[in-house]
């Protein structure tokens, strides 16, 4: 399947990379700190939700802060050998023009940072929790990402592994790619449907770029 874009929005945590071994040491590890049962961690959706909405879910109001604080201090500390590029990762992001992509994630500006450079990522341009006020299924980092591209919402495609980033895709009018890199196929809605990056190729054009997904 041939896709016409004019920009490409990635998520990064189970789309251009997996850190899911260092989240589970770092959040287990916070859990036992501020007294969180395995029962009511577990009733918490991690995946693809800002560490400070995470944390609203499990602590009193007054203790949100410090307890995101701790978390970020936690991962970011936990980022070597901790965090590796997912398939098709590197070969993908290579073959785009700098000003054509960019990574939109529910980390932090500094988490995504190290996390993506721990891999050799850096992006011309970054949409993190820091940047919005909403975070997704809210359409807002997306449409944020496409405002600072320069571009039509309805001209970029959003590479998305978590149901809550592909929601927000749809609701900001792009066309969405899910990968199967944290869910199956039937948790995930979207346009096209891949296992992972090296299912996907890009090509520069003179209106933007030209995505085989091979679907």
């Amino acid at each position: 399947m041939k896709i016409q874009a004019e920009a490409l929005l990635f998520d990064n945590d189970g789309t251009l990379v997996s850190s899911i071994e260092s989240v589970h040491r770092c959040w287990t590890r916070w859990a036992k700190e501020y007294g969180i049962t395995a029962e009511e961690f577990a009733a918490v959706e991690l995946h693809g939700r800002p560490a400070a909405e995470i944390v609203a879910d499990l602590l009193p109001a007054d203790r949100v802060a410090e307890a995101v604080a701790r978390i970020e201090d936690l991962e970011v500390s936990d980022v070597a050998g901790g965090v590796v590029a997912l398939p098709g990762t590197l070969d993908l992001l290579a073959s785009l023009p700098a000003e054509r992509w960019a990574v939109v994630t529910s980390a932090s500006r500094r988490l995504a940072e190290a996390r993506l450079a721990e891999v050799g990522i850096r992006p011309k341009t970054l949409i993190a929790a820091d940047d919005i006020t909403r975070g997704k299924p809210d359409p807002e980092p997306f449409l944020l990402a496409a405002r600072t591209l320069g571009v039509d919402p309805a001209r970029c495609v959003v590479f998305e592994d978590a149901p809550a980033g592909l929601t927000a895709g749809r609701a900001a009018g792009m066309t969405t790619v899910a990968l199967t890199t944290t869910h199956t196929a039937p948790e995930l809605s979207a346009d096209v449907v891949v296992r992972d990056l090296s299912a996907v190729s890009a090509q520069a054009t003179a209106g933007g770029v030209e995505i085989g997904t091979g679907a």
